[in-house]
């Protein structure tokens, strides 16, 4: 291993059973073939067997952060406790260089009957610090978790944040050559986790290297220069945080229009939508991938069932995927006063029934998969004639052909200016 390395994963694989029963005879065949030095070949899959963990590979050098991006059930943890030495991979080689300190399932190895002194030094020789370390830092620990009132106290009447807390401490003042966090930088209030944060970054400028786990992306990309992304259990990306983090939306994204929407009607019934498309200005009205700043047609159709007294509003609604409101676009057939009509009401007649098509200029939507709901409620009750919620989906993505950093993950309520047409 070269000098400045301190992890390499090579063709790294775990696998894990589905049923209890069959993984507790597995595991007993396994223990009897080695104790007679016969080989239970882990490389191959039984039934019921799966890879959580399929082929990884990567190196980390001393300083350098990883970032490990996936959906739930990706594999990212069983990878964190793999390099931790929690699970014993089935497939391919670890190699590690100096002290790890991993951050998982924090002060899960206290002993509740134990006084949060005791657990200090219970938790330090467990991260392999030296009895003399732990009465150096013994000060230090204590002060970063701020628990000096119940430092005597037993574990067992902790809360669940000072309990976090302590365990946070302890792990990060092991001063490791390689920290594996998951998700434990969201440990405690804001001011713990400012905390946090300052004393990781603290440990990288010192030479410490780091891999966390975590669905926070801007987290990642503030801390890590490194991304590696899994996908069930596979390495689909390993290189630049950034690429990595629009690797990984680009996927959520496809997925989502994969899946598709579910429409779901409401309101009085008096109106029905259909043929609803949302799609990039210029491109086909079935590829609903937008570029980031690219104007956006959304085109509906409408039909009224019953008479109607033409003083309507229609409301076009934008979402997040996960429910966020982002805009609403509103155009009426009549101004809101009677006396006087506003500087941006769009005012549009309706038919009987037609075709929709709104254009969004110049907005400024951050790369994701966003919800259109529609609409149709007149002026004066409050009701839905009719309404289409999970109209359509669309994705907006990182400009095919132009070099721009974007947050993603941005849920900022956006303005833009939108212009319509009835046909």
């Amino acid at each position: 291993m070269a000098d400045d390395i301190v992890v390499r994963v090579e063709g790294l694989g775990k696998k894990f059973c589905r049923t209890l029963r069959r993984s507790m005879y597995y595991g007993a065949i396994d223990v009897m073939r080695s104790m007679v030095g016969v080989s239970s070949h882990p490389e191959v899959l039984r039934r019921d067997e799966f890879w959580a963990v399929d082929h990884v590979t990567f190196a980390l050098r001393r300083g350098e952060t990883l970032g490990l991006i996936g959906a739930n059930g990706s594999g990212k943890s069983t990878l964190l406790r793999l390099l931790a030495g929690i699970y014993q991979p089935d497939a391919g080689r670890i190699e590690i260089k100096g002290r790890v300190s991993a951050l998982i399932a924090l002060g899960s190895g206290f002993h509740p009957m134990m006084t949060g002194r005791e657990n200090i030094y219970l938790g330090a020789a467990i991260m392999g610090m030296s009895r003399r370390e732990t009465d150096r830092k013994f000060n230090d620990i204590v002060d970063f978790a701020d628990i000096g009132h119940f430092l005597d106290s037993p574990i067992k009447t902790y809360s669940s944040g000072m309990h976090l807390r302590l365990g946070f401490a302890i792990a990060i003042f092991s001063e490791p050559d390689i920290l594996l966090v998951d998700e434990a930088l969201a440990v405690g209030d804001a001011s713990f986790q400012k905390k946090c944060l300052e004393k990781a970054l603290r440990l990288i400028r010192e030479g410490t290297a780091m891999i966390l786990v975590s669905h926070a992306t801007p987290t990642v990309e503030r801390l890590c220069n490194n991304g590696l992304m899994l996908k069930q259990g596979r390495q689909i990306y390993w290189g630049s945080v950034e690429q990595c983090v629009q690797r990984y939306f680009h996927e959520i994204g496809q997925d989502n229009l994969t899946r598709g929407a579910t429409p779901q009607t409401f309101g009085v019934g008096d109106v029905r939508f259909s043929n609803v498309h949302v799609y990039q200005e210029g491109r086909h009205l079935n590829d609903a991938n937008v570029e980031f700043g690219a104007p956006i047609i959304i085109e509906f159709e409408y039909k009224f069932l019953k008479p109607t007294r033409h003083n309507n509003q229609v409301r076009v609604g934008i979402r997040t995927f996960e429910g966020r409101e982002v805009q609403k676009i509103i155009f009426q057939e009549r101004p809101c006063s009677q006396r006087d009509r506003y500087p941006n009401e769009h005012i549009i007649p309706l038919k009987e029934e037609g075709r929709v098509r709104v254009r969004i200029g110049s907005p400024r939507l951050f790369p994701q998969t966003f919800r259109v709901d529609l609409a149709i409620s007149p002026l004066d009750m409050d009701l839905h004639l009719g309404g289409l919620a999970n109209a359509a989906l669309f994705n907006v993505v990182h400009p095919r052909h132009e070099r721009t950093y974007l947050e993603y993950g941005n849920l900022t309520i956006t303005e833009f200016d939108y212009d319509v047409a009835i046909s």
